[in-house]
Order: C-alpha cells, then sequence, then structure tokens
C-alpha cells in the first residue's frame, strides 16, 4: 500500500531542492542586510538637544557631545540621567530598526533572533 500525500506536500526532489536554494538566497540576503544595519550610524538627542548621541549599528557609541550649558558641577546627577535616557534611546532605534527591515526582508516569518 503506498501512502499519499495530500496536495501540496513532498513533491520529491525538485521541490527540495528549490526550497533548499530559496533558503540560501534568504539567508544571503539576509546576511548582506545585516552588514548594511551594521554599518548605519544614527544619532539621538536627549535633554531637549542638550545631549547628542552616535551609535552604529552594531550598537557602539560613536560618540556623545554634551553642550556645555547643560553642565552644571553641583547637579551631576541630572546630565548621567539624560545620557543615560539617551544612550537607552539609542540602542533602543538601533534594534527596533534592525528588526522592523529583518521583519520587511523575511516577510515577519519570526525567525529566532540568532538567525539574523
Amino acid at each position: 500500500m503506498k501512502a499519499r500525500l495530500p496536495q501540496g506536500m513532498g513533491g520529491g526532489p525538485q521541490n527540495i531542492n528549490q526550497m533548499i536554494r530559496q533558503a540560501q538566497k534568504m539567508q544571503e540576503q539576509m546576511q548582506a542586510l545585516q552588514e548594511e544595519l551594521n554599518a548605519r550610524e544614527y544619532e539621538v538627542s536627549a535633554g531637549g538637544g542638550m545631549v547628542k548621541i552616535k551609535i552604529n549599528g552594531e550598537r557602539r557609541i560613536l560618540s556623545v557631545s554634551i553642550d556645555p550649558d547643560i553642565v552644571d558641577p553641583d547637579d551631576v546627577e541630572t546630565l548621567e540621567d539624560i545620557i543615560t535616557a539617551g544612550v537607552n534611546e539609542a540602542i533602543k532605534l538601533v534594534d527596533d530598526t534592525n528588526t522592523a527591515e529583518m521583519n520587511r526582508l523575511t516577510g515577519g516569518l519570526g525567525l529566532p533572533g540568532g538567525l539574523f
């Protein structure tokens, strides 16, 4: 007795080879996109523009610019809070952009984070 697969299932080596080629193509596209995303640079402002943080797609802080008018030796905590908020916002921007771009490429396949 031969088992019958539902329509669209199986189909032999041609379908498997086609699926492998499509997966390899998507993997290449994802790798190219990841390289592009890593090279991008973003700038985020905090404290009403008094602190500017530049970050790249690899989540590395490239520079921090602080307007001298915000520096108050008697209130270092406020400056620390503004810098912390700016860095966190910069990281979030990179993460959100990377996720959105990968989802656009994969069509929202929901691949685990380690796969891109």
